[in-house]
């Protein structure tokens, strides 16, 4: 192994000799090259091989071609780079070519391999690398699809492209994406042929070595891949990716005419046909000669196009009258209302729109939980009684929906009814135990600013009792937080004591009692110590911060005691387990040292 090593430093002599030559670097720096070279080689000359041993010894190559390059541009010096860079990059595709043939499966490291021959200019190697990836790793479409953008952007060859696709799709005849590349691909050449025409024609050339087909021209290959792709892969979504990506190209209208018209009479019952023939009413301009030119103008011609898409939504729920579709309706008017204006008769219109498909789709039943939230939720800013009716017809459809009777309880607070604790009490009813953490805790919420101590503190005893496990724990933080605004220290101590013993906790939950212990003018060390015994109790054997922190109460406290910081840390050393015990230790010496 020693003689490999040698002679591959020996191969290096040349180029090191011409860097120090040429004053690119100085004879202490080859030496440094020198050595780390070896030590590189002997990593991945060993009989035990490592990936990363070859992945550090290729960035090392890199970086320093990086700094040649750098040192080039300093010193102005351009010359000598066959003897240099050429012997550099050489070597490095020899280190991929080992490691990619010995790890195969490892994808990343084939894209880093092409990564490497796409910025240092050696193409030719490229199409060999991606024959090489492709044999292993036939069974990934998106490998596919960038050797074949590579040779088409690249190398400019639409036929190798157009080959790879063709394999492509033999390995994945169902690959959507795969199609809608090769489609865009075909789509893209046929342009770039056209463009070609033009200029011969206006150059006033020979058009004699230029022989392609008018079908080509027309896009007519990429008709053919629509044709079998739809053959194979059903459904509206694709469809209309392939619309869209039809759109792109000007020149393929009777193609896009072609493909919409198959749309409609292929998938008439898919609701997202509707919704892609109905937003292109939005893109239809009016054909009246003069454009309107005042805002006023705008704003009347573009509610006319938003009047021409409801009406395609209109016949479209009459047609197909599922909640999907009535989905894909009111997302396009809440869409509408969202966009900005400062027409205040464009805005009407849309809200005006908006709340009769809400209403509609409510008649029909065929509103999803999530639509009836977000009709809640725009009501709330226009008609709070119609927005409580409309809550309460959600919970009715809904009844156990969290979020249906938070909204609806939400909208009974806002509008000060005289009715919220009876609608707490049956949703109650309706809802499992352990997902009515939200609604008492906004019960608790509303009590406080509206009903006496006793009357919330009931809440919060009722509340402990129906929820239990961990939702309790953030329950019994907010209780002893209303606490201590409520009653001050004397109140929270009373409920601290009450759970004490009631687990699971939070380690907030003793922290905050450590933290209004500290407020008080007579901070008392016994009481500061009773809850850092509990919360340890808890969480002493995960937690290194509590254990630091019961140090540093024992020293900065005027009461504590210094002596007892020894036991302390013992007995942190035999509770931590694992890097919280090795962090306890780190954090520990910092102290130690003045940190």
């Amino acid at each position: 192994m020693a003689e490999i090593i040698q002679e591959r430093i020996e191969d290096r002599i040349p180029e090191l000799e011409q860097l120090e030559r040429v004053g690119l670097f100085s004879a202490k720096e080859i030496k440094a090259i020198i050595k780390k070279a070896s030590d590189l080689e002997y990593k991945i000359q060993r009989r035990a091989l490592f990936k990363e041993d070859f992945i550090n010894y290729v960035q090392y190559e890199i970086n320093l071609l990086e700094l040649i390059q750098r040192r080039r541009a300093r010193i102005r010096y351009s010359f000598k780079k066959d003897e240099i860079e050429h012997s550099i990059v050489q070597r490095i595709h020899g280190v991929f070519g080992r490691a990619s043939a010995k790890w195969k499966d490892d994808v990343q490291l084939w894209l880093s391999y092409v990564v490497f021959c796409k910025k240092w200019g050696t193409k030719a190697q490229l199409s060999k690398i991606f024959s090489a990836m492709l044999a292993i790793h036939s069974n990934k479409p998106a490998l596919w699809i960038m050797a074949a953008k590579w040779e088409m952007e690249d190398r400019l060859s639409s036929e190798s492209a157009r080959q790879l696709f063709l394999r492509a799709l033999r390995f994945h005849p169902e690959c959507q994406k795969l199609y809608q590349e090769y489609f865009r691909m075909e789509l893209m050449h046929a342009e770039k042929l056209r463009k070609e025409k033009q200029e011969f024609e206006k150059a006033a050339m020979d058009m004699g070595d230029f022989d392609q087909p008018e079908e080509i021209l027309r896009g007519e290959l990429a008709r053919i891949i629509y044709k079998t792709s739809v053959s194979k892969i059903k459904g509206a979504e694709f469809h209309v990716s392939l619309l869209s990506i039809a759109k792109l190209f000007d020149f393929a209208k009777d193609l896009q005419k072609e493909i919409y018209d198959d749309l409609q009479a292929l998938h008439t019952d898919d609701p997202l046909t509707w919704d892609y023939v109905a937003r292109q009413e939005l893109e239809i301009i009016s054909n009246s000669e003069e454009q309107p030119t005042t805002k006023q103008a705008r704003a009347v011609e573009l509610g006319q196009r938003e009047e021409r898409c409801c009406a395609v939504y209109e016949e479209a729920v009459k047609t197909l009258p599922t909640e999907a579709m009535w989905k894909c309706y009111i997302n396009f008017c809440l869409e509408r209302v969202s966009k900005k204006t400062s027409s205040s008769f464009l805005r009407g219109k849309r809200l005006e729109r908006t709340m009769i498909a809400f209403k509609k789709a409510h008649e029909f039943k065929l509103l999803s939980e999530l639509q009836y939230k977000q009709w809640i939720e725009l009501l709330l800013h226009q008609d709070c009684r119609q927005a409580l009716e409309v809550a309460e017809a959600g919970t009715e459809l809904f009844k156990d929906s969290v979020t249906m009777w938070q909204l609806r309880l939400q909208v009974l607070i806002d509008s000060k009814s005289p009715d919220i604790a009876v609608a707490f009490e049956e949703a109650f009813v309706h809802l499992k135990p352990q997902v009515c953490l939200p609604l008492w805790i906004l019960w608790a919420e509303w009590s406080e600013g509206s009903k006496s101590e006793e009357d919330t503190e009931a809440i919060f005893k009722k509340a402990l009792v129906a929820v239990t496990g961990a939702s309790s724990v953030t329950l019994k933080d907010k209780y002893l937080d209303w606490a201590y605004r409520s009653g001050g220290y004397k109140k929270a101590r009373a409920v601290f004591k009450s759970l004490q013993e009631s687990r699971p906790f939070s380690v907030d939950f003793f922290r905050k009692m450590m933290q209004f212990e500290k407020e008080q003018e007579s901070c008392k060390m016994v009481n500061l110590r009773d809850y850092y015994e509990r919360a340890l109790r808890e969480f002493g054997s995960t937690d290194s911060d509590l254990w630091m922190d019961y140090i540093k109460e024992e020293l900065n406290h005027p009461l504590g005691r210094a002596e007892n910081c020894g036991q302390i840390y013992w007995r942190a050393m035999k509770m931590l387990q694992g890097q919280s015990a090795e962090m306890f230790v780190a954090k520990h010496a910092m102290y130690q040292a003045g940190h």
